[in-house]
Protein backbone atom coordinates (compact mmCIF):
# COMPACT_ATOMS: atom_id res chain seq x y z
CA UNK A 1 0.00 0.00 0.00
CA UNK A 2 1.73 3.11 -0.25
CA UNK A 3 2.68 6.11 2.11
CA UNK A 4 0.45 8.01 1.08
CA UNK A 5 -2.75 5.86 1.88
CA UNK A 6 -1.17 4.90 5.16
CA UNK A 7 -1.21 8.00 6.25
CA UNK A 8 -3.89 9.40 4.75
CA UNK A 9 -1.95 11.89 2.89
CA UNK A 10 -3.89 13.42 -0.29
CA UNK A 11 -1.82 12.44 -3.25
CA UNK A 12 -3.54 15.22 -5.54
CA UNK A 13 -5.50 18.68 -4.34
CA UNK A 14 -8.07 19.48 -6.83
CA UNK A 15 -8.67 23.05 -7.13
CA UNK A 16 -12.60 23.65 -8.54
CA UNK A 17 -13.27 27.08 -9.55
CA UNK A 18 -16.13 28.61 -12.33
CA UNK A 19 -13.60 30.65 -13.57
CA UNK A 20 -9.71 29.91 -14.36
CA UNK A 21 -8.91 28.60 -10.81
CA UNK A 22 -5.89 31.27 -10.69
CA UNK A 23 -6.89 32.21 -7.09
CA UNK A 24 -7.33 28.89 -5.88
CA UNK A 25 -3.92 28.15 -6.88
CA UNK A 26 -2.37 30.60 -5.70
CA UNK A 27 -3.93 29.93 -2.04
CA UNK A 28 -3.12 26.21 -2.45
CA UNK A 29 0.60 26.78 -3.73
CA UNK A 30 1.73 29.63 -1.30
CA UNK A 31 0.78 26.77 1.49
CA UNK A 32 2.68 23.97 -0.38
CA UNK A 33 5.79 25.98 -0.63
CA UNK A 34 5.78 25.58 3.51
CA UNK A 35 6.64 22.11 3.27
CA UNK A 36 9.48 21.05 1.28
CA UNK A 37 9.40 17.55 -1.09
CA UNK A 38 6.04 17.22 0.13
CA UNK A 39 5.21 15.37 -3.12
CA UNK A 40 1.38 16.53 -3.74
CA UNK A 41 0.31 17.32 -7.05
CA UNK A 42 -1.80 19.90 -8.25
CA UNK A 43 -4.67 19.62 -10.50
CA UNK A 44 -6.90 22.81 -11.38
CA UNK A 45 -10.42 21.85 -12.84
CA UNK A 46 -11.54 25.52 -13.85
CA UNK A 47 -14.81 26.36 -15.89
CA UNK A 48 -17.23 24.38 -13.61
CA UNK A 49 -20.77 25.19 -14.75
CA UNK A 50 -22.79 22.65 -13.93
CA UNK A 51 -23.50 19.72 -11.72
CA UNK A 52 -22.18 16.65 -13.97
CA UNK A 53 -18.61 18.18 -13.33
CA UNK A 54 -18.88 19.16 -9.65
CA UNK A 55 -20.00 14.85 -9.65
CA UNK A 56 -17.34 13.88 -12.14
CA UNK A 57 -14.38 15.97 -10.06
CA UNK A 58 -15.83 14.61 -7.07
CA UNK A 59 -15.56 11.05 -7.96
CA UNK A 60 -12.21 11.64 -9.54
CA UNK A 61 -10.96 13.11 -5.84
CA UNK A 62 -12.35 9.86 -4.20
CA UNK A 63 -10.50 7.47 -6.83
CA UNK A 64 -6.58 9.27 -6.55
CA UNK A 65 -7.20 9.77 -2.66
CA UNK A 66 -7.55 13.28 -3.26
CA UNK A 67 -8.44 16.61 -1.93
CA UNK A 68 -10.49 19.44 -2.80
CA UNK A 69 -10.21 23.14 -2.12
CA UNK A 70 -12.48 25.04 -4.23
CA UNK A 71 -13.47 29.02 -4.62
CA UNK A 72 -16.80 28.53 -5.90
CA UNK A 73 -18.46 31.79 -5.83
CA UNK A 74 -22.17 30.37 -7.63
CA UNK A 75 -23.67 29.11 -4.24
CA UNK A 76 -26.30 26.21 -5.49
CA UNK A 77 -22.74 24.63 -7.18
CA UNK A 78 -20.48 25.21 -4.04
CA UNK A 79 -23.30 23.89 -1.71
CA UNK A 80 -23.88 20.78 -3.72
CA UNK A 81 -19.74 20.40 -4.42
CA UNK A 82 -19.85 20.16 -0.43
CA UNK A 83 -22.62 17.71 -0.10
CA UNK A 84 -21.06 15.13 -2.20
CA UNK A 85 -17.51 15.56 -0.99
CA UNK A 86 -19.49 14.78 2.45
CA UNK A 87 -21.19 12.05 0.54
CA UNK A 88 -18.56 10.39 -0.28
CA UNK A 89 -16.29 10.91 1.99
CA UNK A 90 -13.74 13.37 0.46
CA UNK A 91 -12.32 16.58 2.13
CA UNK A 92 -12.74 19.65 0.92
CA UNK A 93 -11.63 23.07 1.71
CA UNK A 94 -14.03 25.56 0.97
CA UNK A 95 -11.80 28.97 0.48
CA UNK A 96 -14.99 30.90 -0.67
CA UNK A 97 -18.24 30.12 1.22
CA UNK A 98 -17.65 31.22 4.85
CA UNK A 99 -16.59 34.97 3.44
CA UNK A 100 -19.79 34.69 0.75
CA UNK A 101 -21.71 33.68 3.49
CA UNK A 102 -20.72 36.22 5.99
CA UNK A 103 -20.78 38.90 3.40
CA UNK A 104 -24.53 37.94 1.95
CA UNK A 105 -25.55 38.78 5.79
CA UNK A 106 -23.89 42.10 6.75
CA UNK A 107 -24.05 43.89 3.13
CA UNK A 108 -27.66 42.57 2.30
CA UNK A 109 -26.78 43.56 -1.49
CA UNK A 110 -27.51 40.11 -4.08
CA UNK A 111 -24.14 38.71 -4.76
CA UNK A 112 -23.35 39.01 -8.61
CA UNK A 113 -21.98 35.46 -8.63
CA UNK A 114 -20.00 35.69 -11.74
CA UNK A 115 -17.15 33.24 -11.77
CA UNK A 116 -14.18 35.60 -12.92
CA UNK A 117 -15.02 38.84 -12.25
CA UNK A 118 -12.65 39.77 -10.29
CA UNK A 119 -9.68 38.53 -13.06
CA UNK A 120 -12.29 40.02 -15.63
CA UNK A 121 -12.28 43.41 -14.31
CA UNK A 122 -8.54 43.63 -13.39
CA UNK A 123 -7.51 42.29 -17.39
CA UNK A 124 -9.73 45.07 -18.91
CA UNK A 125 -7.68 48.15 -16.32
CA UNK A 126 -4.51 46.82 -17.60
CA UNK A 127 -6.15 46.92 -21.04
CA UNK A 128 -6.90 50.55 -21.07
CA UNK A 129 -3.86 51.63 -19.07
CA UNK A 130 -2.16 50.01 -22.44
CA UNK A 131 -4.17 51.70 -24.52
CA UNK A 132 -3.42 54.87 -22.88
CA UNK A 133 0.15 54.34 -23.07
CA UNK A 134 -0.48 53.40 -27.09
CA UNK A 135 -2.66 56.22 -27.95
CA UNK A 136 -0.28 58.96 -26.07
CA UNK A 137 3.16 57.10 -28.28
CA UNK A 138 1.20 57.77 -31.92
CA UNK A 139 -0.23 61.26 -30.74
CA UNK A 140 0.40 63.51 -34.02
CA UNK A 141 2.02 61.08 -36.19
CA UNK A 142 4.33 60.08 -34.07
CA UNK A 143 5.72 56.54 -34.80
CA UNK A 144 3.85 56.01 -38.41
CA UNK A 145 5.13 52.77 -39.38
CA UNK A 146 2.92 51.25 -36.32
CA UNK A 147 0.03 52.34 -37.53
CA UNK A 148 -1.15 48.93 -38.40
CA UNK A 149 -1.11 48.01 -34.83
CA UNK A 150 -3.39 51.05 -33.85
CA UNK A 151 -7.43 49.82 -33.71
CA UNK A 152 -8.58 53.27 -34.86
CA UNK A 153 -6.45 55.81 -36.65
CA UNK A 154 -7.82 59.57 -36.76
CA UNK A 155 -6.72 61.96 -38.81
CA UNK A 156 -7.45 65.86 -39.68
CA UNK A 157 -5.79 68.83 -39.77
CA UNK A 158 -4.60 70.89 -36.71
CA UNK A 159 -6.36 71.56 -34.17
CA UNK A 160 -9.52 69.80 -35.58
CA UNK A 161 -9.66 67.85 -32.19
CA UNK A 162 -7.37 64.97 -32.97
CA UNK A 163 -5.45 64.25 -29.82
CA UNK A 164 -8.42 64.67 -27.13
CA UNK A 165 -10.77 62.26 -29.33
CA UNK A 166 -8.16 59.70 -28.92
CA UNK A 167 -7.29 59.94 -25.72
CA UNK A 168 -10.87 59.74 -24.86
CA UNK A 169 -11.40 56.57 -27.04
CA UNK A 170 -8.35 55.14 -25.51
CA UNK A 171 -10.39 55.44 -21.78
CA UNK A 172 -12.17 52.89 -23.00
CA UNK A 173 -9.63 50.50 -23.76
CA UNK A 174 -9.00 51.41 -27.80
CA UNK A 175 -5.62 51.62 -29.36
CA UNK A 176 -5.58 54.69 -31.28
CA UNK A 177 -3.25 57.10 -33.57
CA UNK A 178 -3.72 60.03 -34.88
CA UNK A 179 -2.26 61.92 -38.27
CA UNK A 180 -2.10 65.33 -38.78
CA UNK A 181 -2.97 66.62 -42.29
CA UNK A 182 -0.50 69.32 -43.81
CA UNK A 183 -1.00 70.43 -47.39
CA UNK A 184 2.23 70.08 -48.98
CA UNK A 185 3.48 66.97 -47.29
CA UNK A 186 2.36 63.76 -47.80
CA UNK A 187 0.66 61.50 -45.50
CA UNK A 188 2.75 58.08 -44.34
CA UNK A 189 1.87 55.66 -46.88
CA UNK A 190 1.22 53.48 -44.00
CA UNK A 191 -2.15 55.71 -43.50
CA UNK A 192 -3.01 53.92 -47.08
CA UNK A 193 -2.20 50.31 -46.39
CA UNK A 194 -4.57 49.57 -43.63
CA UNK A 195 -8.07 48.94 -43.77
CA UNK A 196 -10.14 52.38 -44.42
CA UNK A 197 -13.07 50.84 -42.24
CA UNK A 198 -10.98 51.64 -39.11
CA UNK A 199 -9.58 55.22 -39.95
CA UNK A 200 -11.69 58.19 -39.47
CA UNK A 201 -11.33 61.44 -41.11
CA UNK A 202 -12.30 64.94 -38.61
CA UNK A 203 -13.92 67.07 -40.89
CA UNK A 204 -14.67 70.85 -39.10
CA UNK A 205 -16.14 74.12 -40.24
CA UNK A 206 -13.38 76.78 -41.08
CA UNK A 207 -15.18 78.91 -38.67
CA UNK A 208 -14.41 76.86 -35.62
CA UNK A 209 -10.86 76.01 -36.72
CA UNK A 210 -10.51 79.66 -37.06
CA UNK A 211 -11.62 79.68 -33.91
CA UNK A 212 -9.48 76.83 -32.47
CA UNK A 213 -6.61 78.40 -33.82
CA UNK A 214 -7.04 81.60 -32.38
CA UNK A 215 -7.21 80.39 -28.84
CA UNK A 216 -3.80 78.42 -29.70
CA UNK A 217 -1.97 81.23 -30.99
CA UNK A 218 -2.78 83.28 -27.78
CA UNK A 219 -1.93 80.45 -25.59
CA UNK A 220 1.17 80.35 -27.08
CA UNK A 221 1.40 84.17 -27.15
CA UNK A 222 2.38 84.17 -31.01
CA UNK A 223 -0.55 86.28 -32.14
CA UNK A 224 1.33 87.39 -34.93
CA UNK A 225 1.21 84.18 -37.13
CA UNK A 226 -1.58 85.05 -39.17
CA UNK A 227 -1.12 82.59 -42.12
CA UNK A 228 -1.75 79.67 -39.65
CA UNK A 229 -5.58 81.66 -39.13
CA UNK A 230 -5.69 83.01 -42.75
CA UNK A 231 -9.10 82.37 -44.13
CA UNK A 232 -8.12 81.33 -47.66
CA UNK A 233 -4.86 79.26 -46.39
CA UNK A 234 -7.65 77.18 -44.20
CA UNK A 235 -10.01 76.87 -46.95
CA UNK A 236 -7.27 75.14 -49.11
CA UNK A 237 -6.00 72.77 -46.07
CA UNK A 238 -10.25 71.89 -45.91
CA UNK A 239 -10.18 71.68 -49.26
CA UNK A 240 -7.02 68.90 -48.98
CA UNK A 241 -8.41 67.50 -45.90
CA UNK A 242 -11.37 66.09 -47.74
CA UNK A 243 -9.34 64.92 -50.75
CA UNK A 244 -7.20 62.57 -48.48
CA UNK A 245 -10.50 61.30 -46.85
CA UNK A 246 -11.36 60.67 -50.29
CA UNK A 247 -8.63 58.85 -51.37
CA UNK A 248 -8.58 56.66 -48.43
CA UNK A 249 -12.32 55.89 -48.35
CA UNK A 250 -11.85 57.20 -44.51
CA UNK A 251 -15.50 57.40 -42.68
CA UNK A 252 -15.89 61.12 -42.46
CA UNK A 253 -17.00 62.11 -38.73
CA UNK A 254 -18.07 65.98 -38.66
CA UNK A 255 -16.90 67.50 -35.54
CA UNK A 256 -18.08 70.82 -35.99
CA UNK A 257 -19.42 71.97 -32.67
CA UNK A 258 -19.97 68.62 -31.55
CA UNK A 259 -18.15 67.36 -27.77
CA UNK A 260 -15.91 64.89 -27.62
CA UNK A 261 -18.31 62.32 -26.62
CA UNK A 262 -20.80 62.41 -29.34
CA UNK A 263 -17.68 62.14 -31.93
CA UNK A 264 -15.96 58.93 -29.76
CA UNK A 265 -19.76 57.09 -29.82
CA UNK A 266 -20.11 57.73 -33.65
CA UNK A 267 -17.15 56.15 -34.44
CA UNK A 268 -17.70 53.16 -31.97
CA UNK A 269 -20.65 52.83 -33.27
CA UNK A 270 -18.96 52.57 -36.72
CA UNK A 271 -16.49 49.83 -35.45
CA UNK A 272 -19.30 48.04 -33.56
CA UNK A 273 -21.54 47.64 -37.16
CA UNK A 274 -18.76 46.78 -38.89
CA UNK A 275 -16.44 44.13 -36.54
CA UNK A 276 -17.02 41.55 -34.38
CA UNK A 277 -17.12 43.74 -30.99
CA UNK A 278 -20.53 42.85 -29.82
CA UNK A 279 -21.55 46.55 -29.30
CA UNK A 280 -18.63 47.36 -27.11
CA UNK A 281 -14.99 47.05 -26.88
CA UNK A 282 -14.03 43.27 -25.57
CA UNK A 283 -10.44 42.65 -26.83
CA UNK A 284 -9.15 43.53 -30.39
CA UNK A 285 -9.36 41.07 -33.22
CA UNK A 286 -6.10 42.98 -34.93
CA UNK A 287 -3.27 41.22 -34.70
CA UNK A 288 -0.47 43.48 -36.53
CA UNK A 289 -1.39 42.79 -40.35
CA UNK A 290 -3.31 45.60 -42.35
CA UNK A 291 -6.23 43.12 -43.49
CA UNK A 292 -7.08 40.40 -41.01
CA UNK A 293 -9.88 42.03 -39.15
CA UNK A 294 -13.41 39.94 -39.12
CA UNK A 295 -15.58 42.27 -40.79
CA UNK A 296 -19.63 42.00 -39.83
Amino acid sequence: MASNEKNNQPSIIYIVSGGKGLAGNNMVQSMLIQYPNNNVRVVIVPHVMDESLVIETVMRAKSNNGLIAHTMVQHDLRRRLIALAEEHGVPQIDFMGPLAEYLDEKLEIPSLQSPGLFREIKQQYFERIDAIEFTLDHDDGMSPQRLNEAEIVLCGLSRAGKTPLSVYLALYGWKVANVPLVPGIDPPKELFNIDPGRVFGLQISMNQLIAHRIKRLRNFKNTDNTAYVDEDRLREEIRYANLVFLRGRFTVIPVTNKPVESSANEIIGHMSSRYDFGGRKIHSPFHGSGHDEVSG
